[in-house]
């Protein structure tokens, strides 16, 4: 004999995991709140009492942000901050990617490639500013070349690696199936390595915006690392914390816009 569940029980039911979800979704949030509230009532104690020298306080800090955006200065430094840091990031990503799957794909290319990378990778991109201040002078392409770098080195071992971690056998099942070489790349090898190639870029991106700072000595007149150079000449605490958490909230904005793209991209995976 069948058993009818009331309509009301269903609804309960159902909404019970809606509930739990929403529930652990609001949770990291709540933690987040309290700890950069705790983080901010740290510091201010720390200045309040004068346990580090020259550490002005968020009030001073909140006073100063205020007034470089009523200036305009804040804007002008934090949009040629983003120009150079997204022109070095693109470029990099577009470039690393073909060549990460390139060396994973063909042993080939890889001998001859890999050397080169490993090579360079070992290089810290600030150890080449002098080389491109010489070589390209002391405009923006040296600047973007950096962070070019930076983001090139980051991202293209993480491809690579994504293309070499694929598993062996969803490639011979693809061939035994019939599938060339081709559709095996596109349906098999790019999906698998998606999540190697967002972590890389989630990791070049970081090393871009550590990057901009040293870069923006290159004889710039405008932006966020500029702005911390020329105000610690005068001991401007104030001026360097705006600069610097302006930096903070704007990676930390673009790492979440890719965090959300990896979820979007390889919702396939399995979770933990």
């Amino acid at each position: 004999m069948a058993v009818i569940v009331p309509p009301e029980k269903t609804a309960v039911a159902q909404e019970a995991p809606r509930r739990t979800a929403r529930r652990s979704r609001r949770r990291p949030l709540v933690l987040n709140v309290l700890a950069l509230v705790a983080g901010v009532s740290v510091w201010a104690v720390v200045a309040a009492l004068g346990l580090v020298e020259n550490l002005p306080t968020p009030s001073a800090v909140a006073q100063k942000f205020g007034d470089m955006v009523a200036d305009g200065t804040l804007a002008t430094d934090t949009l040629a901050s983003l120009r150079r840091v997204f022109l070095g990031y693109a470029l990099g990503v577009v470039v690393a990617v073909p060549v990460g799957f390139l060396m994973g794909w063909y042993p080939t290319i890889r001998a001859v490639v890999e050397p080169y990378i490993q090579f360079f990778r070992t290089i810290p991109p600030l150890a080449l500013i002098p080389l491109t201040v010489v070589l390209l002078g002391i405009g923006e392409v040296p600047k973007i070349a950096v962070i070019y770098l930076a983001s090139f080195m980051a991202c293209v071992v993480s491809s690579f690696q994504g293309v070499v971690d694929v598993d062996r056998t969803l490639i011979n099942a693809a061939r035994v199936l019939g599938a060339s070489d081709r559709v095996i790349f596109a349906k098999v090898v790019v999906p698998a390595s998606t999540p190697f190639i967002l972590v890389g870029m989630r990791i070049g991106l970081g090393a871009s915006w550590a990057t901009v700072v040293a870069a923006e000595l290159i004889g710039a007149q405008e932006g966020l690392g500029y702005r911390m150079q020329k105000a610690s000449t005068w001991f401007e605490m104030d001026t360097i914390f705006v600069s610097l958490i302006t930096i903070g909230v704007l990676g930390l904005l673009m790492d979440r816009l890719l965090l959300l793209a990896e979820r979007r991209l390889t919702g396939w995976q399995e979770r933990r």
